[in-house]
C-alpha cells in the first residue's frame, strides 16, 4: 500500500516539507519547463521552487503547444535561463528595465536540451546564465561539468543576481530538508561510498 503523501509538496506526509516553504514575491517571473521524467523524481526541486514563489509557475511535458501565449507578455522580456556561448550573464535590473519572464527548463541535461529541440520558440528565445554561482548543495548526483546545479539552485542564483540586495536563500530550505533526508534514509555509509568526493 502506498504512502500517504501531502497533496501541496507530493512528499510523504511523514517528510513533508510544506512548514519550510517560503512564501516569497519577486519581480521576475519564473516560468519552469518540466520534462515528464522529473515529475515523480525524489528530488523534485523544480516543484518547491514553484510551490515557495509567488510570480512562477511549473508545467510539466515535452512539447509546450502553449509556449506562444505565455511568453507574449508585454510587460516582461522572455528569456531562457540556459548556459552557452551565446548566453549574457545576468546581471541586476536597471531601474526603468522591464523585468524578465525567467523560462527555466527542468530536467537533466540530455532532456532539457531535448526541450529545446522538440519547442522551437524555446530554443529562439535570448539566453541568460548565471556569471558566477555557489557550489552547489546538491549531494546527491553528480554534477555532469564544474558549476552544473539543481534547478532550484540555479532559479535561486538568477533571482538574485537580478533583484540584488535581495535575497531568496529561503527556497533553499526545503531543498536542503530534502536532501539531508534522503542521506538519512541512504545511512552515512552508503552516502560516503557512493556520494562524497
Amino acid at each position: 500500500m502506498p504512502r500517504p503523501t501531502c497533496s501541496r509538496c507530493q512528499r510523504p506526509l511523514s517528510h513533508c516539507l510544506c512548514s519550510l516553504i517560503p512564501d516569497l514575491d519577486s519581480r521576475t517571473r519564473v516560468l519552469i519547463l518540466q520534462h515528464p521524467s522529473e515529475a515523480t523524481h525524489a528530488l523534485n526541486t523544480a516543484r518547491l521552487a514553484a510551490l515557495g514563489l509567488r510570480n512562477a509557475e511549473l508545467r510539466v511535458g515535452e512539447v509546450f503547444d502553449e509556449l506562444p501565449q505565455l511568453l507574449a507578455q508585454p510587460d516582461l522580456r522572455a528569456c531562457l535561463l540556459f548556459p552557452g556561448e551565446a548566453a549574457a550573464a545576468l546581471s541586476v535590473y536597471a531601474p526603468d528595465d522591464k523585468p524578465l519572464l525567467l523560462v527555466v527548463p527542468d530536467g537533466t541535461w540530455r532532456k532539457a536540451r531535448k526541450l529545446l529541440h522538440l519547442n522551437p520558440v524555446l530554443a529562439a528565445l535570448p539566453r541568460v546564465s548565471l556569471d558566477s554561482a555557489a557550489p552547489s548543495r546538491y549531494r546527491l548526483r553528480k554534477a555532469p561539468e564544474e558549476g552544473a546545479l539543481s534547478t532550484i539552485e540555479a532559479i535561486v542564483g538568477a533571482l538574485g543576481a537580478l533583484e540584488a540586495p535581495r535575497s531568496f536563500a529561503a527556497l533553499l530550505r526545503p531543498f536542503d530538508a530534502l536532501i539531508d533526508g534522503q542521506i538519512a534514509a541512504m545511512g552515512q555509509d552508503v552516502f560516503t561510498r557512493n556520494h562524497q568526493r
